[in-house]
């Protein structure tokens, strides 16, 4: 176990803390009128690791209005207990006035390790809530471990040249942060039978920096990336937002999605919404098309968890190539089209199911 620290040796313009006095594992969740944020129930997988680790438990954290209603739903999927911060003060959302809740209960109960997913919100009041507790944090880890020896979590990520991973640790600071992408971890399993303590608390709110003028919900036409089944992806190897026409026949066939490496977003031929990869999206589709996409470390690490994955690159050394499940060394516009025209006509015939096995038997 960690020592007692020497303060004599610390930074003067940080308070000084004993790690022994903190205990437990924290999950802040992200919820809105639609319910918990899948990302949010998908880190309490590493929590739950971490805890058995530490020898610990698992506290979920609420902040919002209505929100005490999706309580139980964490305990279902893995939290022993849920603190509820349920305040019309929160109707809307803001980083410092969220996340300065989040640090009123982290002084309170001090916890040990906080977990955030790295959503668009997460990624905003994270860095707040380590920079107000003095704290470390590491953003994108793709998996957590902790140190037999003096019990400090090992935050573990890659670094921007994703040809290593970095193992990082907080050990004089305590609460340890961590943020993970959504669909790095899987979604834990849901047990109806669970049962847990759900705590309301209260807190001062924070006064906002920012006044709401002006709400609007813009509707989606198509499902997320992170949320598709089927996703069929362009490179630099597809040349233009022309390519990318083609690419999205194709994905309504087998109703899909279009996305796109880091090269065609600069590029600007597909929105950086739809970007996979380590400075995108972490994906998990049945099937992925990667169509004229070299397969750089940084863009594979956004597929990893897909079912198969399916290149088609005119460069045989393509790095890809070692990665797919198949693969295709052609010119895509001669590929995609004979795959539309198949898939058109077993369309005809049949439902997706049988598309889809027309599709792998070619």
């Amino acid at each position: 176990m960690a020592g007692k620290v020497d303060c004599e040796k610390l930074c003067p313009l940080w308070p000084c803390e004993d790690p022994s006095e903190f205990k437990g594992v924290w999950v802040v969740a992200e919820a809105d009128e639609n319910g918990i944020h899948e990302a949010s129930l998908q880190m309490l997988t590493p929590a739950r690791k971490i805890a058995e680790k530490l020898g610990s438990d698992v506290t979920g954290v609420l902040v919002g209005y209505n929100v005490k209603q999706y309580a139980d739903e964490m305990i279902k999927y893995g939290a022993d207990r849920v603190i509820v911060v349920d305040d019309p003060a929160f109707e809307m959302y803001a980083p410092d006035v969220y996340g300065d809740a989040v640090v009123q209960l982290a002084k309170k109960y001090k916890p040990e390790v906080i977990l955030v997913a790295a959503t668009m919100r997460g990624r905003e009041m994270a860095p707040y809530i380590a920079n107000t507790l003095r704290t470390g944090i590491t953003a994108d880890c793709t998996d957590f471990d902790v140190d037999e020896k003096t019990k400090d979590v090992l935050l573990i990520r890659p670094p921007f040249g994703a040809i290593m991973l970095a193992y990082i640790k907080t050990p004089l600071r305590r609460p340890q942060i961590g943020t993970a992408r959504p669909n790095v971890f899987p979604l834990p399993p849901r047990d109806d039978s669970r049962t847990g303590e759900i705590v309301e608390e209260k807190v001062e709110p924070r006064k906002p920096r920012v006044r709401l003028v002006k709400r609007q919900i813009i509707p989606r036409s198509e499902v997320p990336i992170e949320k598709a089944e089927v996703i069929v992806s362009g490179g630099k190897g597809v040349g233009g937002p022309e390519g990318f026409k083609l690419l999205e026949e194709l994905a309504k066939l087998l109703g899909g999605v279009v996305a796109g490496s880091r090269k065609a977003v600069d590029a600007g031929w597909i929105p950086h919404e739809k970007q996979v990869g380590q400075t995108g999206k972490s994906v998990k589709p049945i099937l992925y098309i990667a169509v004229g996409i070299s397969g750089a470390a940084q863009h594979m690490f956004g597929v990893r968890e897909a079912g198969v994955v399916a290149a088609i690159n005119i460069d045989p050394e393509a790095p890809i190539f070692k990665q797919a499940d198949y693969g295709v060394v052609a010119d895509y516009r001669e590929v995609i089209p004979a795959m539309i025209e198949l898939l058109k006509k077993a369309r005809e015939k049949g439902s997706l199911e049988e598309v889809l096995a027309a599709t792998k038997q070619t």
